[in-house]
């Protein structure tokens, strides 16, 4: 299989009218912008695009839309959501058709013991011919598998070949010594600890897109073996990143609003259920806004 880049895969958002209809156009932008920013690729369809408030029809619009105006330019990574694993074999090979580049399957929204969990992904794996791997987010999902049932994963299918997490540093190091050379740990969280999970072995990081052009400049950095400078824009960066990861109901408004007013779009409406913005917190994102400037 081929092994994706290394690097910054920054999560699209999906806007909304004031009516709750889907913005198509914002897709656009946001690819736009992950190009500007030298990103490694894309990703879409995850806890950032609120892809459980899409209906499937919403999810596959969203898939040809992006595939067409990314047009091979940078990778796709596509996250498959679905509550049966026919569900999810059926847009998976939807997601490979439109031309996706690697695949992160989501756990249902029902509870699963680790067993019932690697059966259900096994099932899924076993009939999808590309780079796959899946979101582990136990913090933000419900639940999630344990590190020996991901170990038991990657080492059951020679395709599986990454693994979201949603985790500290210290928690993704220690997955990062124990799966296979080949599997590519990456980290989520809006990139909290950013330089750390390097650190700890981390191929890169899916965060939101607000921040995709320092994120980008900071695992640049890194790897260019000026870690200092990356550490210290890092350091600049953390209060924003701490103010927007206060949980997935609080990131889906603020995180958006920043990438909405640093992109210069009109931020629209929501879709049930929200976090509707307190006056306060629309201040510090225009605080925010006004230090790191355009995208």
């Amino acid at each position: 299989m081929a092994r994706l880049p290394t690097g910054i895969y920054p999560m699209v958002y999906s806007f909304f009218d004031e009516d709750g209809s889907l913005r198509l156009d914002t897709y656009e932008i946001q690819i736009e912008a992950a190009i500007r920013s030298q990103a490694a690729g894309l990703a879409i369809l995850g806890l950032g695009s609120e892809v459980s408030k899409l209906t499937p029809s919403e999810r596959l619009e969203v898939l040809k839309f992006v595939s067409s105006n990314l047009s091979g330019r940078k990778p796709l990574l596509t996250t498959v959501y679905g509550n049966s694993p026919k569900e999810q074999i059926e847009f998976g090979k939807k997601a490979i058709q439109f031309g996706t580049d690697a695949i992160l399957l989501q756990p249902p929204t029902k509870a699963l013991t680790d067993d019932a969990l690697i059966d259900f992904f096994s099932e899924i794996i076993a009939k999808l011919n590309i780079p796959i791997g899946i979101q582990n987010a136990p913090e933000f999902l419900g639940f999630g598998l344990s590190n020996p049932g991901i170990i038991k994963l990657a080492d059951k299918h020679d395709n599986f070949v990454m693994a979201k997490l949603e985790c500290s540093a210290v928690q993704l190091q220690t997955m990062v010594k124990d799966l296979k050379e080949n599997v590519m740990i990456f980290n989520g969280r809006c990139g909290l600890e950013l330089t750390d999970n390097l650190r700890a072995g981390a191929a890169g990081i899916i965060p939101g897109i607000e921040t995709i052009d320092k994120t980008n400049e900071i695992f640049r950095l890194f790897n260019c073996k000026k870690v200092r400078e990356a550490d210290e824009l890092y350091s600049d960066l953390l209060p924003i990143l701490c103010f927007i990861m206060q949980g997935i109901p609080h990131f889906l408004t603020y995180g958006k609003m920043l990438a909405a007013r640093r992109l210069g779009v009109d931020f629209g409406g929501f879709r049930k259920p929200e976090l509707m913005p307190t006056e306060f917190g629309k201040q510090c994102i225009k605080r925010f806004t006004d230090q790191l400037g355009k995208l």
